[in-house]
């Protein structure tokens, strides 16, 4: 697959448009650095993500397939025969993008080849231009996963860089995780180091092989199938994807509630796959607060979201 040119401008050039025309709906957020065992998340907080509509679920067969003709606004270019870009409706991050089937294929299906060929195109495109790309595949209920076209979605680092104020040490989650020889999340996850320049089918054996690290640890949790396996599908996971790694982690839950400092339960807190990136959003202010004032309940939604990493006879590394 050839490289898109200027791809970063391409994106840039019709998310301003878009937002213009009132195409896409972009959320402003304030941001705060909490850490969980000495690694930097970010937090933001966006009360109006609160009224923002809410999406088709995976097992709604009526819903609106927002992929199958995508508004001319939201349109970025073709990709490939199978694969073209779009804008996300409701970013909170500028430049928020999505690449999709063009035929509808199920988002709950293992990957395919020519879908990790072309989120590297995505990938490679950007760095060739100086950018870096993080992207983000949510698969099954549990995963943060909402529209069930298959679809993997992008985020340039820059723009996820937005509102940290100066001094504000942040760097994307996934590239540190590849640096550890020990788990240092408090779930299950499985990482592996990217050459330069991957073929397709190194990017497939990989993703392949991290899958069915995913599987084998969530059969011996008690809270998932124990007859799962990659060919039975679905079961929930979140990847990601940067130049330097690619990291899968098995769900067992999207979220919790949290202890709001006067000890009401708020949220559920739901989290997809930008978690591996080492991000979170809110969209109260005492759930904003809550976490502010209490690190640990970072931790806590951690601990709730996966499977624990002390299954893995591994330590959750290839």
């Amino acid at each position: 697959m050839s490289t898109i040119q200027n791809l970063p401008a391409l994106v840039c050039k019709q998310f301003k448009a878009a937002q213009a025309s009132g195409d896409i709906t972009f959320f402003e957020t304030r941001v705060s650095i909490l850490h969980c065992e000495g690694l930097p998340f970010q937090l933001r907080f966006s009360p109006a993500l609160a009224n923002k509509p809410k999406s088709n679920k995976l097992s709604d067969s009526k819903s609106i397939d927002p992929f199958e003709n995508p508004p001319k606004g939201l349109f970025v270019t073709d990709l490939s025969p199978s694969h073209f870009l779009v804008l996300n409706k409701f970013p909170v991050i500028p430049n928020h993008f999505i690449l999709a089937t063009k035929t509808f294929k199920q988002q709950t299906d293992p990957l395919e080849q020519d879908d990790l060929e072309a989120a590297y195109a995505c990938m490679k495109a950007y760095r060739e231009n100086g950018e870096e790309l993080f992207g983000f595949f949510n698969s099954g209920e549990a995963s943060g996963a909402s529209q069930p076209h298959r679809h993997i979605q992008f985020l340039p680092v820059e723009s996820m860089r937005n509102g940290i104020q100066e001094g504000g040490n942040w760097e994307v989650l996934a590239d540190r995780l590849i640096n550890t020889l020990e788990p240092v999340l408090p779930f299950a996850y499985f990482a592996n180091p990217l050459t330069k320049d991957p073929t397709p089918k190194d990017l497939h054996d990989i993703y392949t092989s991290l899958l069915e690290r995913c599987v084998a640890v969530a059969k011996r949790s008690d809270d998932m199938n124990s007859g799962l396996s990659p060919e039975k599908m679905p079961f929930s996971y979140n990847l990601c994807l940067t130049n330097q790694a690619m990291v899968l982690c098995p769900r067992l839950s999207e979220g919790s509630k949290i202890k709001a400092n006067n000890g009401d339960l708020v949220g559920p807190i739901l989290l997809n796959g930008t978690i591996l990136g080492g991000t979170l959003l809110v969209k109260s202010e005492q759930e904003w607060d809550a976490f502010r004032n209490d690190e640990e309940k970072l931790k806590d939604i951690l601990l709730a979201i996966g499977v624990p990493p002390a299954t893995d006879a591994k330590g959750g590394k290839l």
